[in-house]
């Protein structure tokens, strides 16, 4: 699924290395366009960076960045603009989920750390990116989660910064309408990815896990990182009268009566 439907136009993607970012910097850069992904880790960027490249038509930029420190969040924004002058989409992606617990094992400190990553970082690559968003009439595209409308089992924190994300995105697209700037969100459900292979291979029997991530879809598997990076695409190129939605990519995990009896206690987390 390749062409030039966001052809020269620029992109930020945030935690871009890998999981949904590099799928949706894999579908980016094959439709054209320029993207500035960031990550951490630095030598797997620049090996993502490499990869990318090889394959085009559009290139890539690979910039470090810890988006839990806010000088690195306005380096990323200044360097894309020095390489390529403006911002047509910022997806914010870069997040992480914790192991499963009860709020009894986790601490305030937890939960204020997984805050500032999951969601003020989306809040401060906004702020910074929306000066020249709305130049191009651009968007920006945030990475929920279909836990965010459903809930999960041990997962009060993360499903709190999620739900927050999904809010912010609904407020941050009425107050940047008059620009022309459209804002959204996509909703994954179960999506293979490295966090999710290492969250499972966290629980006691991890082919037992995996199967249940597969049937708790209707479709029966999970979604790939290249169907979000196509969803985010579709928001950013041809999604002109779609702003404040919450797009879930769930296989229609939601829809249905399920085991879902707590009493027992016998269901996956990731059902």
């Amino acid at each position: 699924m390749t062409g030039g439907r966001f052809k020269d136009k620029v992109v930020i993607v945030t935690g871009g290395s890998k999981g949904i970012g590099r799928g949706c910097v894999d579908v980016f850069v094959e439709n054209g366009a320029k993207v500035v992904f960031c990550s951490r880790g630095v030598e797997e960027g620049k090996k993502a960076e490499a990869e990318v490249n090889a394959v085009g038509p559009g290139t890539s930029l690979f910039v470090p960045c810890d988006v839990n420190k806010e000088d690195q969040i306005k380096n990323v924004v200044e360097k894309t603009i020095e390489a390529f002058g403006q911002i047509d989409c910022l997806i914010n992606n870069a997040g992480y989920h914790p192991e499963h617990q009860t709020i009894d094992e986790f601490s305030a400190d937890d939960f204020r750390s997984l805050f500032n990553l999951n969601v003020v970082s989306y809040f401060l690559f906004a702020k910074f990116c929306l000066p020249h968003l709305r130049k191009t009439r651009g968007s920006i595209i945030n990475n929920s989660s279909l836990v965010a409308e459903i809930g999960q089992k041990g997962a009060v924190t993360y499903v709190a910064t999620k739900g927050a994300i999904t809010s912010m995105t609904k407020a941050l697209a009425i107050d940047e309408a008059r620009h022309g700037v459209r804002v959204n969100s996509i909703a994954p459900g179960n999506v293979w990815t490295p966090l999710w292979e290492s969250l499972g291979k966290s629980t006691e029997d991890f082919e037992k896990t995996k199967k249940s991530g597969d049937d708790a879809q209707l479709i029966g598997r999970m979604g790939t990182i290249r169907e979000c990076g196509e969803a985010c695409l579709f928001l950013a190129a041809e999604g002109q009268f779609c702003t404040g939605i919450n797009l879930l990519l769930s296989g229609g995990a939601e829809l249905k009566y399920g085991h879902k009896n707590q009493m027992q206690g016998t269901e996956s987390v990731f059902g």
